[in-house]
């Protein structure tokens, strides 16, 4: 009787559960069937959901009922906190699997190439995200003394950043945050948050529902210069082809024409502003400066030579994720992405990487909603399976699923499990029941690791 197919996926976030998902779906899942395994270096799943969207954003956090459902299925199994390269590398996956699937997502920043960017006080998104959203790889407190801030792009991570800024510690407190966060943003000092893009509001990243969530704060005063409500020829075409952006433009313009009210914490959306210098002294931000641009006529802008210096002291620069370079795999070093064809992982010479594949940002790069990475998964499942009947993938030589523990048992390394995730998310949800939230975020690696039962 043949045995089923072995497929490895290297990143447990969504684009590799959508993957697991799309191979279960698939005909291959009858006969011979499917033995998948999911390699995370974190103790939990889910990636960026779990340590990438917002605290006060459990709406998107839903979607993990959605992966659950996914991960339950017995074709699956799950090994939390191995690390690739270091626990298990491509020659390693190569000797258990027909195919592997690289998922890792993205979590650096980008860079942004302009004077000062090193100073104390700029810092990347990225790496306050993973501080409020509890990483256990990133210190245990964050500089808040700033009162006046700017962040720089127009993206939901963006938003992000300015709407955690802006609200009080006490507003987050119902959400997950752990407690090193909560007592953190209690010494925020901000009092205003100026958000800036180089474009203008037909060319804004938001999603709209994402814009008009920074209004329903009690504590945030959301304001729009009326300068900066501008269109030309190419902005109108957006706003006609496109109906997020028309409604993320029609907000804008509704906030631009009201008056300003008296929330205690005010939070600027600011465009035709291109940030050319972080200003320093004393090897400090003591403000930002900006050229001020003009739409060209196709949605593009081009600079004016009117400059702007703005009393900041701490920029966030919220310009995109890059992924980091994976060990073995080719790499686009412009793009931050894997070379690709349909999911296939290609070298330089124009040949398919053999039983190589990857799906989601490591593929395309940090671009659209967390479900885009559906299609992704889809198309790079398909092609494996086309490899598959077409007999093009390499064959493993123990593709027992036990040989896989007995080598992690055999590296020393402490792996978290599926039916470990269950014991973690009850400890969590217990941490937080006594105050009446839905669960309380452990931090600590370790404490990950003992409460899983690894």
């Amino acid at each position: 009787m043949p045995r089923p197919l072995r497929v490895a996926i290297v990143g447990a976030g969504p684009a590799g559960i959508y993957a697991a998902d799309a191979l279960l779906k698939s005909d291959v899942a009858t006969a011979p069937g499917v033995s998948i395994d999911l390699f995370e270096r974190m103790p939990a799943p889910f990636g960026l959901i779990r340590y990438g969207v917002a605290p006060d954003h459990p709406r998107i956090k839903g979607i993990i009922t959605a992966l659950h459902q996914v991960l339950d299925k017995p074709q699956i199994r799950l090994f939390g906190n191995v690390d690739y390269p270091t626990d298990i590398n491509l020659d390693d996956l190569r000797a258990f699997y027909d195919a592997v699937i690289f998922s890792t997502g993205a979590t650096a920043d980008r860079e942004l190439r302009i004077p000062g960017i090193e100073l104390d006080g700029s810092y990347g998104a990225a790496d306050f995200v993973s501080w409020y959203d509890g990483h256990p790889d990133v210190p245990r407190t964050w500089p808040l003394e700033a009162e006046k801030v700017a962040v720089l792009g127009v993206g939901n991570v963006a938003l992000d950043v300015a709407r955690v800024l802006a609200k009080t510690a006490d507003e987050l407190l119902p959400t997950e945050i752990p407690p090193n966060v909560h007592e953190g943003l209690k010494a925020n000092k901000a009092l205003e948050v100026h958000v800036f893009g180089r474009r203008g509001p037909a060319q804004a990243k938001f999603s709209p529902m994402e814009l008009r969530e920074l209004d329903h704060s009690p504590n945030i005063e959301v304001i729009v210069d009326p300068e900066d409500i501008d269109y030309d020829e190419g902005s109108i075409e957006t706003r006609r082809g496109n109906k997020q952006a028309d409604m993320v433009a029609k907000t804008l313009e509704n906030w631009a024409i009201r008056d300003v009210g008296d929330r205690p914490h005010k939070l600027f959306l600011h465009f035709f502003e291109s940030p050319t210098e972080i200003v320093g002294a004393d090897g400090k931000v003591v403000g930002l400066r900006t050229e001020r641009t003009a739409l060209d006529g196709t949605g593009n802008v081009k600079g004016t030579g009117e400059f702007k210096d703005w009393d900041v002291t701490a920029v966030y620069r919220a310009v995109g994720y890059l992924s980091d370079k994976l060990p073995k795999l080719p790499w686009d070093i412009d793009s931050g992405t894997v070379p690709d064809e349909g999911g296939r992982v290609m070298q330089e010479s124009g040949e398919h990487l053999q039983s190589t594949y990857v799906t989601g940002w490591i593929r395309r790069g940090p671009v659209g909603l967390i479900g885009h990475t559906k299609g992704d998964a889809n198309e790079t499942v398909s092609n494996l399976l086309d490899d598959f009947a077409n007999d093009r993938l390499q064959t493993p030589g123990s593709p027992e699923p036990e040989a896989v523990d007995a080598f992690l048992g055999e590296r020393g390394v402490r792996f978290t499990t599926w039916e470990g995730w269950y014991k973690l998310d009850a400890a969590e949800k217990a941490l937080g029941e006594p105050q009446g939230r839905a669960r309380v975020k452990l931090v600590e690696r370790e404490d990950m690791l003992r409460e899983s039962g690894a």
